[in-house]
């Protein structure tokens, strides 16, 4: 009786670098890592981009991302302007030899450099050696990806490093930041690069500014919550001013559902609509003298009706007809 070995799948094998486990594995991304492994197998075949893309389900951008970052760590090298696997590239430019003679004594250009409103973003190549670098810029990718549930690209990993290097935000800080947008259902680049931005403005920069940061905006989500409830509105999206002012409203004068919803009635019978400047500056008013229940605002009305009756009516503190004319309140907003 004879024996033989039953290698099953191991009759079909092919190689993969040493560096890729030993340089890459920590760096590149499950996309970089599933492109290389797939050209890897197929090498030597003719293929398109649009192959990759179409085998891995994964976006065509995405798949050149992947290629391009090979190449730029020497495992990919253009051929016939394609990236093919299995040779190696120069991770620096090669530079053409000029001969002595053909050198001409010049004063070079000075351009001007733009001044741009943002940093730019780094190429996949200055990302992989942050990565490299610093063991915090390693851990924040990859806690992005578990916190966005998704994989990330090679362009939202350089918008995350602007956002440490060139926004000042601490690692701990964009994972608060992160979790904050997915919390409100906004977890695209754009919107994380925006809000990354105001922070940094407000130098939100510290694990305690963050977490006050993030209790002030959960208090202005409550706190519109209840004047919606209050005015029996549909529930929406607030502006930056509707929200600034319910901020102000419930959180910092603490009226009750029960006079929001009465100055919005008087808002809407002088007027004609829901007017937050209206109510805000009836609310303003009670604030000041101390009007905290209903039953209190209901005899301040009657005053005043009454004051108007007299022959001698007193002096209002409250003229609608010159606040109905007046945009004072139109640009209100609260940091």
């Amino acid at each position: 009786m004879s024996y033989t070995i039953n290698l099953g799948e191991w009759n079909t094998v092919f190689a993969v670098p040493c560096s890729v486990v030993d340089k890459h594995i920590k760096l590149a991304g499950s996309v970089q890592l599933k492109v290389l492994l797939w050209e890897l197998r197929h090498a030597g075949e003719n293929l398109e981009v649009q192959d990759v893309a179409s085998a891995l389900c994964i976006d065509k951008a995405d798949v050149t991302d992947a290629m391009l970052y090979w190449k730029e760590t020497g495992l990919f090298t253009a051929k016939d302007g394609e990236l093919v696997p299995g040779e190696t590239a120069p991770l620096e430019p090669q530079v053409p030899t000029v001969k002595p003679e053909a050198v001409v004594e010049a004063v070079p250009e000075v351009k001007q450099h733009k001044v741009l409103s943002r940093p730019q973003k780094a190429d996949n190549a200055f990302v992989a050696k942050r990565m490299s670098e610093s063991t915090e810029i390693a851990c924040l990718m990859q806690e992005a990806e578990q916190v966005l549930g998704r994989l990330i690209s090679n362009g939202d990993s350089a918008t995350l490093l602007m956002i440490h290097d060139d926004f000042g935000l601490p690692a701990d800080v964009i994972s608060m930041l992160l979790q904050y947008v997915v919390s409100i259902g906004k977890p695209n680049m754009r919107y994380i690069e925006k809000v990354a931005m105001n922070w940094a403005d407000e130098e939100i920069n510290t694990h305690e500014k963050a977490e006050d940061k993030l209790r002030r905006l959960d208090d202005s989500k409550k706190a519109w919550h209840v004047v919606e409830q209050a005015i029996g509105i549909m529930h929406r999206a607030p502006s930056s001013k509707e929200q600034a002012f319910a901020a102000v409203w419930v959180t910092d004068w603490h009226f009750s559902p029960t006079l929001i919803h009465e100055a919005y009635e008087r808002s809407v019978d002088n007027t004609g609509k829901f007017s937050t400047g209206y109510m805000n500056k009836i609310l303003e008013r009670w604030n000041k003298e101390g009007i905290a229940t209903l039953e209190q605002a209901q005899k301040d009305k009657e005053s005043r009706v009454a004051a108007l009756k007299s022959d001698k009516p007193q002096k209002s503190t409250y003229d609608i007809d010159e606040y109905e004319h007046s945009n004072v309140f139109d640009n209100f907003d609260r940091k």
